[in-house]
């Protein structure tokens, strides 16, 4: 849950009167979600937020399924998807339901010939590889390895890389994201059992402000289709908002890991939240202190999710032969756990340096044709064997 924020010019009271210097009024509008009971924000345009001068083709992003009903165990190579330069056709869907969807992308160009808004979803883009900026209308945000990029639906952006090797882990979200509520007090203040705070929350710092009419590509994903506009006016002509609807940075090291003397419940690693599925973050931790402790995960049957885990580094201490950049799907239904020889493995390690990203969802993932083309071998036969 984001806290209160403002940056750039704004009137003492909301929907007065707010002029230029020259008299002329400043364009107020809401922007909001959940109708009129979500969060929002106000922001303040140079012009008319309004004006398209041309609508242009759409273009059908529908991912194209080739596994419906999925009940295998998976393991996908994500970074054996192939560098684009196009920030838009870079983006790979792997898996995907009703309510989100999981992208792969390997972006080499910086996104500076349009913008985007995605208008179905939130957007979290994990940074696995690459460092830059991400602009958007409400201000900017600088990152690199590891963070976590919430990006409210409706943002309207574009995003610098510093360079052409760039790694991210992206998830779609077409119900809105937040901060688990077990964590926050009824004020929406994170409170002190929070394995992160409001410190760790870094919201756009420099407001980008230009004054400027024109043609201006906006490309705008609704419906799985994208929708092209041109705008007479410049998309960041914001000179000030205030609110609690607005991008932000979280990176994943600022996660503070819950530890106790047996294994913790997946809860515990929970970063973000909505009602359909949980983004959780695998940090470096220390290992169960019970004397007779097994620090590894126990078998456990996934009935009502599907679990993924996207592999960031280190060496996760519960698999066998996994790399970085790489997806395991364990869907809903049948049990899984730790590798053959991982269990009796972890006994008398105190610690472990693994860091990886997992999505549990309610609803099956299926697996899309461009995810089932990154699968690599035959995963689910590997706990039939022990390890010698």
């Amino acid at each position: 849950m984001p806290f209160y924020h403002k940056l750039g010019k704004i009137p003492h009271k909301r929907h007065t009167q707010f002029k230029k210097p020259n008299g002329k009024l400043f364009h107020e509008q809401l922007f909001g979600t959940v109708g009129f009971d979500g969060m929002s924000a106000l922001l303040y345009h140079h012009y008319r937020p309004t004006m398209v001068s041309q609508v242009l083709e759409s273009i059908d992003m529908t991912a194209e399924i080739a596994v419906d009903k999925n009940m295998k165990a998976r393991n996908l190579e994500g970074f054996a998807v192939k560098p684009v330069d196009d920030f838009l056709e870079s983006r790979v869907p792997v898996l995907t339901n009703s309510d989100c969807t999981i992208v792969l992308s390997s972006p080499k160009k910086s996104l500076r010939d349009y913008f985007y808004k995605n208008a179905d979803c939130d957007e979290v883009i994990f940074v696995h590889r690459g460092t830059g900026k991400l602009r958007t209308l409400v201000g900017n945000i600088d990152f690199g390895y590891g963070d976590y990029l919430l990006i409210p639906r409706g943002i309207i952006y574009q995003i610098d890389f510093d360079t052409e090797d760039n790694k991210l882990f992206i998830v779609e979200s077409r119900r809105p994201i937040y901060t688990p509520k077990r964590y926050r007090n009824w004020f929406g203040q994170l409170l002190e059992h929070s394995p992160f705070c409001e410190r760790d929350i870094r919201p756009p710092h420099e407001l980008e402000t230009h004054d400027e009419r024109g043609e201006f590509l906006v490309k705008v994903k609704k419906e799985d289709m994208l929708h092209q506009y041109m705008y007479a006016s410049h998309p960041f002509d914001v000179v000030g908002w205030d609110g609690y609807n607005y991008p932000y940075a979280f990176n994943i090291k600022d996660f503070e890991p819950i530890t106790g003397r047996v294994h913790q419940p997946p809860p515990v690693h929970q970063t973000f939240e909505t009602d359909a599925f949980v983004i959780c973050s695998f940090v470096p931790r220390l290992y169960d202190y019970h004397p007779e402790s097994i620090p590894a995960p126990y078998n456990h049957s996934n009935i009502d999710s599907d679990e993924v885990l996207y592999y960031v580094d280190g060496d996760f201490m519960s698999r066998n032969n996994i790399g970085k950049g790489q997806i395991t799907l364990h869907p809903a239904g049948i049990p899984h756990g730790p590798h053959p020889g991982a269990y009796e493995r972890s006994i008398g390690h105190k610690d472990t340096q693994e860091l990886a990203v997992m999505v549990d969802t309610f609803k099956p993932l299926k697996l899309t044709k461009q995810g089932l083309a990154l699968e690599v071998g035959d995963y689910w036969k590997s706990w039939l064997h022990d390890e010698l």
